[in-house]
């Protein structure tokens, strides 16, 4: 708290969720500190709200932010939730209709929140399709998407971890994390593991997970991240392990 009065920081982002470790970060807790110095906070829900149990209420936050596809919804949508007395305040970034309350030569008045943030057409197709999506999860529970990634998260960490140069990132205790195992295997870059698993039709994501800063921080150039939801299954590991154990053959790693 002392660090953001002595710099006068007004607003604090920070992820709920890690895209990179996985971990679930105190941000109740980090929200409330924040308040105490006079500064907003925003969460990037975007890896939370798919994959836990979320009450944007219960976050002390004052913005929150997910995007539509990492909840089996479509690509470019997204929701940001705000408070109302936060969202009030604040100017339109454009202008267009519906989201004008009265119109005259030299000014313009502005709906009230939300509308007063929706100029013009909206996007209709993707509107409905998040919804679907939506509403999809919350009648499998999203209790329920829980556990059933705790199990995989849980397996794929004794699965992982019998590779010879494995090197896993985050958490060893599943209640911390959720989401992804982001990894790296001595000797072999993360692009040459990407490329090899894509060839056996198993498709992860090698580089640096749009978070360059934190793998210069770890010494390493990229690193690869298997990410789990409801439509992947304990043998979807099975065989990514078992691709990574011949790779790790052909690359002649030992362990270490």
């Amino acid at each position: 708290m002392r660090f953001l009065k002595e710099r006068n920081i007004r607003l604090i982002s920070l992820t709920h969720v890690s895209n990179v470790f996985g971990t679930i970060n105190p941000v109740s807790e980090i929200s409330a500190r924040a308040h105490e110095a006079g500064a907003a906070v925003i969460i990037d829900a975007a890896q939370s709200v798919p994959h836990l149990p979320v009450d944007v209420r219960t976050l002390g936050a004052d913005f929150a932010v997910f995007s539509g596809h990492k909840m089996l919804g479509p690509t470019g949508m997204g929701v940001l939730w705000g408070r109302y007395d936060m969202l009030a305040k604040m100017p339109p970034y454009q202008t267009g209709g519906e989201m004008i309350r009265d119109v005259f030569l030299d000014r313009a008045t502005y709906q009230d929140p939300p509308l007063r943030f929706e100029a013009g057409t909206p996007h209709i197709a993707g509107a409905i399709g998040l919804g679907a999506a939506a509403e999809y999860m919350q009648n499998i529970g999203m209790e329920h998407v829980r556990l059933h990634e705790k199990d995989l998260l849980q397996y794929a960490r004794e699965k992982l971890s019998a590779i010879p140069g494995m090197k896993i990132f985050g958490p060893d205790d599943v209640e911390k994390r959720s989401g992804v195992v982001s990894f790296t295997i001595d000797g072999i870059h993360p692009h040459d593991i990407g490329s090899f698993l894509n060839e056996q039709g198993i498709m992860i994501r090698a580089g640096d997970q749009c978070a360059k800063p934190l793998h210069k921080k770890l010494k390493i150039s990229a690193s690869c991240r298997m990410s789990f939801h409801i439509y992947n299954a304990r043998e979807d590991i099975d065989t990514a392990a078992e691709a990574l154990e011949r790779l790790t053959k052909l690359f002649n790693v030992k362990h270490s």
